[in-house]
């Protein structure tokens, strides 16, 4: 079996892949999601991945390799004691050297590994002239030419973030679930809240994909993170919500490594 690893500064998403006629099958069996919790050692990260193995029927054992795109520096070493204690593993991370062939029209220093992974399975998935967006703690615009070159994007702060910033920020305002509301006009403070975050996201969203179609050729633009389901509905540009896309890059970037290891030997 092959595990992934996407370590996001809220959550962090596990993928478990099974191979099949000796490659990894497209698609995970299984997915787990924990907290980002950056105080936690390597034997609590160890211990509650066993855990989940365990409730979930699968032997951890079976566990042939390992690779994560982290956007947590300080949870490098962390994982990688982890999968060594746990597995008798090396992990292998995704960064702009590590990163599947993926060209890059930018600094590719500073592209994070999760938007890396998204740009590389959706060129797989889609080919070229593909927008991703992912709604994460950010909600991030990653742009593909037709050539499969990572041009950049953009990042604006997460509906999550937006939310707790309010809150924090002003003395009477309280921290809301991000949900659709059924009207722009709300009756309590609440409603307003997410009225404003809601609709106000959704208008980010358009205004930025107008902006970007302007800028280059677009053929597919797809959504993947906690709240592409939430949102996409009001955006119908969104033509496919793919919630394992990170997952699924980190796989095939992987798959690459091994290939190329195997060429330059």
């Amino acid at each position: 079996m092959f595990l992934a690893f996407d370590i996001g500064n809220t959550n962090i998403t596990i993928g478990l892949f099974v191979f099949e006629n000796g490659k990894v099958k497209k698609s995970p069996v299984k997915v787990w999601r924990i907290a980002t919790a950056k105080g936690r050692t390597s034997d609590e990260y160890g211990i509650i991945l066993m855990d989940m193995f365990y409730y979930s029927g699968f032997n951890a054992k079976d566990v042939s390799h390992i690779a994560a795109a982290s956007v947590v520096p300080s949870l490098n070493t962390v994982f990688e004691e982890f999968v060594k204690k746990y597995f008798n593993k090396k992990i292998f991370f995704i960064n702009h050297i590590n990163s599947g062939g993926l060209k890059f029209a930018g600094n590719p220093k500073e592209a994070g590994a999760d938007r890396i992974a998204d740009a590389v399975a959706a060129y797989s998935d889609y080919g070229g002239g593909t927008i991703v967006i992912d709604f994460g703690t950010a909600t991030t615009f990653d742009c593909i030419d037709l050539k499969g070159k990572y041009l950049g994007g953009a990042i604006a702060p997460g509906p999550a973030i937006s939310a707790q910033s309010l809150s924090l920020k002003t003395a009477q305002l309280p921290q809301v679930e991000m949900k659709k509301p059924l009207r722009a006009i709300g009756n309590n403070t609440v409603e307003c809240i997410q009225s404003g975050l809601y609709f106000g996201y959704v208008g980010l969203i358009k205004e930025i994909i107008t902006r970007i179609k302007k800028e280059m050729k677009v053929n597919h633009i797809i959504a993947t993170g906690g709240l592409a389901e939430l949102m996409s509905g009001e955006i119908k540009d969104i033509e496919a919500v793919c919630p394992d896309l990170t997952l699924e890059g980190i796989k095939i970037i992987w798959e690459k490594s091994q290939k190329s290891g195997k060429r330059k030997k």
